[in-house]
């Protein structure tokens, strides 16, 4: 095998420094994400005491919101999802739900809860729809704001559109169905726009996750971490990616991503642009880039922006075989969206998104998991045929997992000083058990999975959604039992 040794240690001689460098720069890049997210919460938090919140909860010239909730198979978590977002804190707010040809209970448990009657209205066509539109119903007498359109399956995205054309606000919110929205979260998420309504065009919320944490009414009475180790290390994910790292983007006037379980749209610019593209994996990103591009190549004075405080609550995968699927298809979207607009990467047209968000997510985020695969393969066979220094590998494997860990650590201590989301001690020692565990085989399955999901869409082949398994929110019971919102 002196061939094999010899190759492996060409290679290495090669790839080496390259690689420690790599990494070195994608965690210190992260680093410099959170210190900007720091310095914005600290200003955001002295601010907090005079946001004016119980003023526009009372005020009737707050813009009115449509909430979008599109449904499939969502028996299991429906009832508590409809319910948080009725009662949430707005002096104007809608709910249209889309039923898109649901297997399961999730019709018949929306109508029995809700009382819902038939409801005759004509359908503006404003959107382009895939899907047939079988029913519109409505909550009996208009008490509760509360539509409900069942259609054909065709997708999440051309459900958006349906409920798009129906919405009668001028701001739009999208949530997914296995989502609990915080109390305040509509008044915080739709500041930027009574501060600025001129310019801001969308807003994002923070994701977090609600596995174990108590339900009681639609309303999260008690946050704790997930049971399971999966779930625990998606935490942390959460906090690094969608509250820290899209938190500075937004703070750099370069933000390029809001998570389709929570962002807010003015209704004119949506339609203007088209609404969800249904063909696209990642059509919540995809949305986003196509604002963008509505922006810079309109130059247009607008802006998107993201709001740290107000939170959507979502149930997180608890398998391995349900998170592969997920992460597979996260990353081919997003190969498939930097691919389409790759005429705005290093483009100055598109500002700092073109010049510092779209390179950092080609570097950091869609080539990461192969650097990180061939690094791994190359460094495990040269160690077991002798051709990789040891010294070396140590290194990379500092500047890799161990600075990377430093760096999610710094995270959750920024959040954790912010927030304070988690009481118990028993939680923070789970969060940080999470951190080491997350490098220990979970970070090297989801590269993998990653590069499945580039590798399916570049040779192109159909994407295959799956079904996202739901466990059920945890109700607690007025005796203060928990028990699971899956009845129906």
């Amino acid at each position: 095998m002196t061939w094999l040794h010899d190759a492996l240690e060409a290679v290495f001689a090669v790839l080496a420094w390259p690689s420690a460098i790599y990494f070195l720069l994608s965690n210190t890049a992260l680093l410099v994400l959170i210190l900007i997210a720091a310095r914005h919460f600290a200003r955001y938090l002295r601010r907090s005491e005079h946001r004016g919140d119980d003023a526009m909860a009372a005020s009737p010239l707050s813009l009115g919101v449509s909430v979008i909730v599109p449904a499939y198979n969502e028996a299991a978590v429906i009832r508590t999802s409809v319910r948080s977002v009725l009662d949430l804190r707005y002096p104007d707010h809608e709910v249209i739900v889309v039923n898109d040809g649901s297997a399961d209970d999730t019709m018949r448990v929306l109508l029995e809860e809700f009382d819902l009657v038939e409801d005759d209205r004509d359908i503006p066509g404003r959107m382009p729809v895939r899907g047939t539109i079988r029913r519109v119903w409505r909550s009996r007498g208009g008490a509760v704001p509360l539509t409900v359109v069942d259609k054909e399956n065709s997708g999440r995205s051309d459900s958006v559109n349906v409920g798009l054309d129906l919405a009668a606000k001028e701001l739009v919110v999208m949530v997914d169905a296995d989502s609990i929205l915080e109390p305040d979260a509509l008044l915080s998420v739709s500041k930027p726009f009574a501060d600025d309504p001129e310019r801001v065009v969308a807003t994002g919320g923070v994701v977090r996750i609600v596995n174990n944490s108590r339900v009681q009414g639609g309303r999260i009475t008690e946050i704790r971490m997930p049971r399971q180790l999966i779930a625990r290390i998606q935490v942390v994910e959460y906090l690094r990616a969608f509250l820290l790292g899209r938190t500075a983007w937004s703070d750099l006037q370069a933000l390029i991503l809001i998570s389709g379980a929570f962002g807010m749209f003015r209704r004119d610019v949506l339609i203007e642009v088209g609404g969800l593209d249904p063909d696209s994996i990642g059509e919540d990103f995809e949305l986003v880039m196509r604002i963008q591009r509505w922006i810079h190549e309109g130059r247009r004075d607008a802006r998107v922006e993201f709001v740290a405080e107000p939170v959507s609550w979502t149930e997180a995968p608890s398998t391995f075989r349900v998170l592969a699927r997920q992460r597979r298809r996260w990353h081919r979207g997003l190969w498939e969206v930097l691919w389409g607009y790759r005429r705005a990467l290093l483009n100055p047209r598109y500002g700092r998104v073109g010049m510092l968000a779209l390179p950092y997510y080609w570097l950091f985020e869609l080539l990461a998991p192969l650097i990180e695969v061939v690094g791994i393969v190359l460094v495990v066979l040269g160690l077991a045929v002798g051709a990789v220094d040891p010294g070396m590998a140590l290194l990379l494997l500092l500047v890799s997992y161990g600075y990377g860990a430093l760096v999610t650590l710094a995270a959750v201590i920024v959040e954790e000083a912010s927030f304070h989301r988690y009481e118990r001690w028993r939680d923070l020692g789970a969060t940080l058990w999470a951190i080491v565990a997350e490098n220990l085989g979970y970070r090297q399955l989801t590269a993998i999975w990653r590069l499945q999901g580039w590798w399916a869409g570049i040779a192109g082949t159909q994407q295959v959604w799956g079904e996202m398994t739901r466990t059920g929110f945890a109700e607690a019971d007025a005796s203060g039992q928990r028990q699971a919102d899956g009845r129906g």
